[in-house]
């Protein structure tokens, strides 16, 4: 079932968006290797790294979950019978995560000389002082002094935007398409929430015709694919927060459609 929505579903962002990540990741490649064929391959490859979000319960994942945390009965057993046990709570300690980030690559099939790397942020990318955001941004900066084009892709609102030299144009969602001939100057698409996600153009060698990547198109595909029309709750309050514009929008837009709500 498609999404009610007529472009990002913003319910995706705080509930599903590990699941969403990943297969979007290859629902790009798959949109795009009829546009490569038989010149280019596009591949998922892989970044790993460590980081350290104590400072962010929300990202801490305790690995047991306490069922029934020991109250006053179990206090006052402890205290009539020298032989009681107090149940123990179960806390998490802080340490580091392994996180595992998927992007693509496009590469020459004959040479394997990439060409393009695309990217589709995440939220540690976005966090303010964390280790993915330092590890992306050092990336980001490889790949723009080297000969390859980059795609970025921010489909999150929430979190700290990439840097740019000049301010980004009003929108909720992002693309950046640098290409080789124009290291640090990127072209920006931006575009609100209530808007369809737009045609992205894919840079690939120089005297090459650029694909064409139809984002909506790909979205729209996922969406039904993972079933999240019946997954996502569209009761809960959608984080991070909307303005009020986009809010009564949203609203709106559920009440038209009172088998989400």
């Amino acid at each position: 079932m498609p999404s009610v929505f007529p472009g990002m579903d913003p319910f995706i962002e705080a509930d599903e968006w590990e699941d969403f990540h990943s297969r979007l990741i290859t629902g790009i490649s798959d949109a795009l290797v009829p546009n490569l064929r038989p010149d280019y391959l596009v591949r998922t490859e892989r970044r790993v790294y460590v980081e350290h979000p104590f400072d962010d319960p929300q990202l801490i994942r305790p690995d047991l979950t306490v069922v029934r945390p020991p109250g006053r009965r179990s206090v006052r057993r402890a205290t009539e019978s020298a032989t009681a046990v107090l149940e123990p709570i179960e806390c998490t300690l802080p340490g580091p995560v392994e996180v595992r980030e998927k992007y693509l690559v496009i590469r020459k099939l004959h040479s394997s000389e990439v060409v393009t790397v695309i990217e589709v942020l995440s939220p540690s990318n976005k966090r303010v002082r964390g280790e993915g955001r330092d590890e992306y941004l050092a990336k980001r900066e490889e790949v723009l002094q080297s000969r390859t084009n980059l795609v970025e892709l921010d489909l999150l609102r929430g979190g700290a935007r990439l840097p740019t030299i000049e301010p980004l144009p009003v929108g909720d969602y992002y693309a950046f398409v640098c290409r080789v001939g124009r290291r640090l100057h990127a072209d920006v698409y931006a575009w609100p929430l209530p808007h369809r996600l737009p045609p992205i153009p894919i840079p690939l060698s120089p005297g090459d015709r650029e694909a064409s990547l139809d984002l909506q198109a790909v979205f729209d595909s996922v969406y039904d694919r993972a079933g999240y029309d019946y997954s996502l709750d569209y009761r809960q309050p959608i984080k991070p927060p909307l303005d009020k514009t986009n809010a009564k929008w949203v609203r709106e837009v559920l009440k038209a459609q009172p088998r989400r709500v």
